[in-house]
């Protein structure tokens, strides 16, 4: 399958490259000149391990081409994914948009064909809808459907991430093609029992916060716990060992509702002050 990729830093050039791997024929955009003939070269401003290799490897072969030109994309297929930066905004709280709207500014004025756009970049809820009406603004006689496929790459690990997976989420139109064009692209992943999460858009927009909100939870409560160990002369990593070997810890624990009422009932822990204190 044809497959565009727009915006080729840390999250863009890993999927294109990725996607090479996987079998697709790939177009890289970037619109920054000097980055583009570093990436042409195999030369990447960030270090993960394994990707300038891949990346020189499918760029070589001709199953990743690079360009600055949206021309060039809207002749290229009918898939993208956008994979531009969305930093915060100087002086304030909320994400700057300004990239993924100028990707669609650029793109969507030259379709000729009808269209599926992913959006891979972490965003606020409802940058979807909000993409979406703005690319239905542009259309010129074509349909363009705004679908979210979030990332949850780790680094050191980019490539692992993308070709396997721990699950893939998908926010999509239910009546849209979003969904079949997507296991298309991810046959090969899917194929190795990788599961995938299909839901709308909100969501899944709101499950790159939440997973990152959950990571930077337990990193503080491990790290209080650590305290409660080093006061009682306990083995945190052994603790830590410990708990991760509990199904609650990995399925349960993350279900909405009432829960633990009886063991909070009836379990007394003992402090750190010692037994009948």
């Amino acid at each position: 399958m044809r497959l565009t990729v727009l915006g080729l830093g840390y999250l863009g050039a890993t999927h294109a490259a990725c996607m090479a791997d996987l079998g697709h024929e790939v177009l890289g955009v970037e619109v920054d000149s000097e980055k583009l003939a570093k990436l042409a070269r195999g030369e990447l401003p960030i270090y993960e391990p394994g990707l300038a290799a891949l990346l020189r490897e499918h760029v070589g072969s001709g199953q990743l081409r690079l360009t600055h030109s949206y021309d060039d994309a809207a002749n290229w297929g009918d898939v993208f994914f956008i994979a531009v930066g969305t930093p915060q905004k100087m002086g304030e709280n909320g994400a700057d948009l300004t990239q993924l709207e100028s990707v669609i500014d650029g793109l969507v004025p030259l379709l000729k064909r009808d269209a599926v756009i992913f959006g891979k970049s972490t965003v606020p809820v409802g940058t979807a809808e909000a993409l979406a009406r703005r690319a239905n603004k542009l259309a010129e006689h074509v349909s363009v459907e705004i679908a979210w496929n979030p990332e949850f790459l780790r680094e050191g690990h980019a490539i692992d991430d993308t070709l396997h997976p721990y699950r893939i989420v998908l926010g999509r139109k239910a009546d849209g093609a979003a969904e079949s064009v997507a296991r298309a692209i991810y046959s090969p992943v899917l194929a190795n029992g990788t599961p995938f999460i299909v839901t709308d858009t909100a969501t899944a927009e709101l499950v790159k916060a939440s997973a990152n909100a959950f990571l930077a939870t337990k990193i503080s409560f491990i790290n209080a716990i650590a305290e409660v160990c080093s006061a009682a002369g306990a083995d945190v990593r052994a603790l830590a060992d410990c708990d991760r070997t509990r199904p609650a810890n990995r399925t349960a624990v993350s279900q909405p509702g009432p829960r633990f009422r009886r063991w909070m009932s009836t379990e007394r822990y003992p402090s750190v002050h010692g037994a009948g204190r």
